[in-house]
C-alpha cells in the first residue's frame, strides 16, 4: 500500500503503526497504543527523536495522548484533542491517566504544593491546559494529585469563553515561537488553536489544516471590505485573526512577537516577500 495520508495526523513509520491504520499503510508491526497523559508545564513534539529537531508543536498539560512507542528516552505519541503526532521527552507522558474536569482560563498560572498561593509554585501552566480537580473552593481547587490552583483561574471543562479573538487579544507582546502554544512563546496557527479552543472551538493545528478546515471561505475582494472580527486570513504559512474589518492580530517573525497591525500594512509587508492572501475563512460553529 502507498498511503496518502498527512503524517502529522496519522501514526506510522515503517517499522511501526498505529492499529487503526492497519488496511490503510504498511508497516513492519502494529499497535493499539496506551493511554497516556502529559505530566509537564508543556511537552515540546518533534517530528523525529532528536532534541536538535524542531518543535511542530506543544502538547499542554493534563493533554490526554496515545503512547505508541518508549525508546531511548522518548515516546512517540499522538494527542488526543487534534491528532497530531510526534515524539516528546518520555519523562514528559505518565502512564497514570487522570480524566480533566476543568482547563485553565487565564492565561496562565501556577500549580501549588500548599492552598496558599505564597508558597513556591510548583509549576506553570498556560491556558487551555487540563485538569482534574478533587475538591473546589472559593480561593483554590485541589487537584486530583494533590497540587492546587487558583480558582478564579480555571473553569468547567463544559464551560467556554465568549470569544476566541478576545481570548487571543490577551497574547499582544508574547514572544514569537515557532511550534509554541503558551505565553510563553507562540506562533501563528498556535495562537490561532489555542484561542480557538478556549472558546469551543474544534480547531487544527497547522495554519494549512485551518485553511481547509475552518469555517467557510470568504470572499477576498480588491478592497477587503467584507472582512469582520473573526475572520482568519491566511498566506502561505500563515495565518492571522482579523479583530474588525481593519485590524489584523497575529504572531509573526517579522515582530518576533503577537502585535495587533493594520491588515493592510501586513499584506504590503508579506507581499514584498512574495507572499499573497491565499484565503479567508470565518468560523462559523462551535462544538463542545
Amino acid at each position: 500500500m502507498t498511503p496518502n495520508l498527512d503524517r502529522r495526523r496519522h501514526a506510522y513509520r515503517d517499522d511501526l503503526a498505529a492499529e487503526s491504520l492497519h488496511d490503510r499503510v504498511t508497516a513492519q508491526r502494529y499497535v493499539s497504543g496506551m493511554r497516556g497523559q502529559v505530566n509537564h508545564s508543556a511537552a515540546q513534539l518533534r517530528d523525529r527523536p532528536d532534541l536538535k529537531a524542531g518543535w511542530t508543536t506543544e502538547a499542554l498539560f493534563g493533554e490526554i495522548v496515545t503512547v505508541y512507542e518508549r525508546k531511548d528516552g522518548w515516546a512517540w505519541i499522538q494527542l488526543e484533542r487534534d491528532g497530531y503526532v510526534g515524539y516528546v521527552h518520555e519523562s514528559a507522558v505518565s502512564d497514570q491517566v487522570r480524566e480533566p474536569t476543568h482547563m485553565v482560563r487565564a492565561i496562565g498560572t501556577f500549580l501549588y504544593p500548599e492552598p496558599d498561593i505564597k508558597s513556591p509554585p510548583w509549576m506553570h501552566v498556560s491556558i487551555t491546559a487540563s485538569l482534574a480537580i478533587a475538591e473546589e473552593g472559593p480561593a483554590v481547587c485541589r487537584l486530583a494529585d494533590g497540587r492546587y490552583v487558583p480558582t478564579r483561574h480555571i473553569i468547567d471543562r463544559t464551560r467556554f469563553a465568549a470569544d476566541f479573538v478576545a481570548v487571543a487579544e490577551r497574547f499582544v507582546g508574547i514572544p514569537y515561537a515557532w511550534g509554541g502554544k503558551t505565553r510563553l512563546g507562540v506562533d501563528c496557527s498556535g495562537l490561532v488553536q489555542v484561542s480557538m479552543q478556549a472558546a469551543g472551538y474544534l480547531c487544527p493545528r497547522d495554519s494549512d489544516m485551518q485553511q481547509a478546515e475552518v469555517g467557510e471561505a470568504v470572499t477576498i475582494t480588491e478592497q477587503l471590505d467584507n472582512l469582520q472580527r473573526g475572520d482568519l486570513v491566511f498566506w502561505k504559512g500563515h495565518v492571522g485573526i482579523m479583530t474588525d474589518g481593519f485590524m489584523l492580530l497575529h504572531a509573526n517573525a517579522h515582530h518576533m512577537a503577537v502585535v495587533l497591525e493594520p491588515l493592510k500594512t501586513a499584506i504590503d509587508r508579506i507581499s514584498r516577500a512574495g507572499s499573497p492572501v491565499t484565503g479567508i475563512r470565518r468560523p462559523l460553529l462551535k462544538s463542545v
